[in-house]
């Protein structure tokens, strides 16, 4: 099969995971006998620098031609550091998630039995831990107008929009991932306050008539996240607007031990982008210490829903937890034991591919 890519490695840690996640790819295109056509893009601070805005047009034409993007990080202290900056490296992931029409965001929670012991919550709690986070990508209060400050500068405002389609189509997504799991949809929303929210309950309601088979409850935000704390077991599916997703799915990243395990898919009307839902951590630069895992599982995201290739995604993963049981990884997970280098953790991924079945 010709499997043709997009290769976003963005900014900070990007290029360095990208790399990784890139050596993984190839080796499991040469296990299963692909045909590997990949080009890189810039997207974020590297291409302001070059381009003066963050998401360039050859980058979008070449997620349009192609047929899965792999995208690393955006986000620079250049801009962190200073908040009247006109254009911002985060503009460029905004900009491309409207421009392809990224309309969901499908975040896997998964627990690794090798890596329970890193988790902040107990043992117990985590065990077994197996949900979907699936996030409302462009709408919200993210993209609402009007959005600014008043003359004076002394007032802010930000508006929350979202209309009937976009509740539609996201819910009806949620229910077909529920429908291929456990039965279970969890309908996040704040509806006792927000008009918004009121929409997306109403709209939801007359839904889950047409899916009589999955089971539908209706939970608000402030609930949901201390339930993701205390049981979160209870969950199969979950669905939320684009700020409550954001926030809920960093919460939920906790459960696994390391914000450096999860990667996202972002699916919608054209080319889907498959990323570790960490930042850019300059910290970490040139330093060969950032852990390549997210970036690597979201790899193996693209093969499964890109590709239809359940079984390329599958053997990624048992790569990757073949790593944390035999202890190969990063600093941030290593605890006493030995930290190995990004690049390393990456090389003995990949070879594990390349060794399998010999």
């Amino acid at each position: 099969m010709k499997l043709k890519i997009a290769i976003l490695p963005g900014d900070g840690i990007g290029p360095e995971i990208m790399t990784q996640s890139l050596g993984v790819v190839q080796a499991v295109c040469r296990k299963f006998g692909h045909d590997l056509d990949y080009q890189e893009g810039k997207i974020g601070a590297v291409a302001i620098s070059d381009t003066g805005i963050p998401y360039p047009e050859e980058t979008h034409l070449l997620c349009i031609a192609s047929d899965a993007v792999l995208f690393g990080a955006v986000g620079s202290p250049e801009y962190d550091n200073n908040p009247s900056a006109k254009i911002r490296p985060e503009q460029g992931l905004l900009t491309m998630r409207k421009q392809l029409d990224l309309y969901a965001n499908i975040r896997p929670v998964k627990a690794f039995s090798s890596f329970i012991h890193q988790s902040p919550l107990r043992s117990d709690l985590v065990a077994d831990v197996d949900f979907v986070c699936i996030r409302e990508l462009t709408g919200g209060i993210y993209f609402g107008r009007p959005q600014g400050r008043s003359e004076d500068g002394l007032t802010a405002y930000d508006t929350c929009v979202y209309n009937v389609d976009e509740i539609e189509r996201i819910i009806r997504l949620a229910y077909n991932y529920a429908g291929k799991r456990r039965k279970k949809l969890t309908v996040v929303d704040k509806a006792n306050v927000l008009s918004t929210s009121r929409l997306w309950r109403q709209v939801a309601q007359r839904l889950e008539k047409e899916y009589p088979d999955v089971e539908t409850e209706y939970m608000f935000v402030d609930n949901a996240a201390m339930q993701i704390i205390q049981f979160p077991k209870r969950f199969d599916v979950l669905v939320t607007e684009n700020m409550f997703g954001d926030i809920l799915t960093d919460e939920a990243s906790v459960i696994t031990g390391s914000l450096g395990m999860l990667a996202s898919a972002s699916v919608g009307a054209h080319t889907s982008v498959f990323e570790p839902i960490h930042g850019s951590y300059p910290q970490a630069v040139g330093k060969d210490i950032a852990n390549p895992l997210a970036m690597i599982l979201s790899a193996a995201l693209m093969f499964e829903y890109a590709f239809n290739l359940p079984n390329e995604g599958r053997l990624i993963r048992e790569a990757v937890d073949a790593s944390l049981t035999e202890k190969i990884v990063t600093e941030d997970i290593a605890g006493k034991g030995r930290a190995y280098k990004t690049s390393e953790v990456g090389k003995w991924i990949a070879e594990y591919i390349t060794l399998s079945g010999k």
